[in-house]
């Protein structure tokens, strides 16, 4: 259940004008000194809160926290995200969110770090997650769905990235670089790595984590000439708590046009509008197999098709595979 704190942020940005401290008691079933408590508690934190006798109060700004409170009180999904777990600092969300499944925890939770101090990315990569400027987050899942389908799950949090993005930041050219990056002019802010744990051949739970370059000012040498955030392209720092909660209502809907289908059939034609390879030349690199094509799009079960230059089409599955632009990162 949400906390106090997040039930009167969530009906502080629901009201247009002043709410009073009396309709707040009622409504959140507390006392009008409750209310006042942890409306000071909000204060101290950082939010602007205008408190006016015989009117009640009115929100007129927030920090820029992705503390639980903050995000549950602007989540509009239905099932996921309801459950936040926030950690200041943290070895890495995915494995908390293992550890967890692995107690029988439900589905639906969402881990959110301010910093990552052992996060991963894909094919074994290193994810830095500065302190109180990029977003680390893992949400626990557990389909019942074939284990050669749970790649999928990766390609539709790509997906739901750049469409909050879109959504958000109109003047932000954000596109998809097979299968998960969210990429603006040429650079990465996100990447997503899905972990799974299986029984024989059944999923017991998977894992999909996120990490994205929301305010982040520098980047380390070795990735400075491929990687951007979403603050350096817009000039201005952005609300992570807004972008988190927008991700996670498009993902919750992909998500669920996904299982209806168990396939990406719902869902390739929107995929394939925002990919960036589409119709570029790649170099495929996969172990012992590397060549070069025209990416075509994706099919239905997620595989980036590649027209290779004696023009023969292969499916390149988004397992361990690397594809990259021949005349740069995408």
């Amino acid at each position: 259940m949400p906390d106090i704190k997040s039930e009167i942020l969530t009906a502080l940005r629901q009201s247009r004008n002043y709410i009073s401290g009396q309709d707040l008691s009622e409504q959140l079933h507390v006392s009008r000194t409750a209310v006042w408590k942890h409306i000071q508690k909000l204060q101290e934190e950082g939010y602007d809160i205008e408190a006016v006798p015989n009117r009640g109060y009115r929100m007129i700004s927030c920090p820029d926290t992705i503390a639980s409170g903050e995000v549950v009180s602007r989540m509009t999904t239905r099932w996921i995200g309801k459950d936040i777990r926030y950690f200041a600092q943290i070895d890495s969300t995915n494995q908390y969110i293992k550890r967890i499944a692995e107690e029988g925890a439900p589905e639906g939770i969402l881990a959110i770090a301010d910093e990552q101090t052992a996060g991963r990315g894909r094919l074994g990569r290193s994810w830095s997650t500065p302190p109180k400027t990029a977003v680390a987050m893992s949400l626990l899942l557990r389909p019942t769905i074939p284990v050669e389908r749970i790649s999928m799950v990766t390609l539709i949090m790509g997906l739901a990235i750049s469409q909050g993005c879109r959504e958000l930041y109109p003047a932000l050219d954000v596109g998809i670089k097979w299968p998960n990056d969210a990429v603006v002019n040429g650079k990465k802010i996100s990447g997503t790595l899905t972990e799974m744990s299986t029984d024989m051949e059944s999923v017991l739970y998977i894992v999909v984590g996120t990490g994205i370059n929301v305010n982040v000012k520098t980047f380390p040498e070795e990735i400075r000439e491929t990687a951007t955030s979403i603050a350096l392209e817009l000039g201005e720092d952005q609300n992570r708590a807004q972008l988190i909660a927008v991700i996670m209502k498009h993902f919750e809907d992909d998500y669920e046009r996904f299982l209806k289908t168990q396939d990406l059939s719902l869902l390739m034609d929107e995929y394939n509008r925002q990919l960036l390879n589409k119709g570029r030349k790649v170099r495929v690199l996969q172990p012992g197999h590397e060549y070069t094509g025209e990416a075509l799009g994706i099919n239905k079960m997620g595989d980036l098709l590649v027209k290779k230059e004696e023009g023969t089409v292969e499916a390149v599955y988004a397992g361990e595979v690397s594809v990259r632009g021949v005349y740069g990162y995408v």
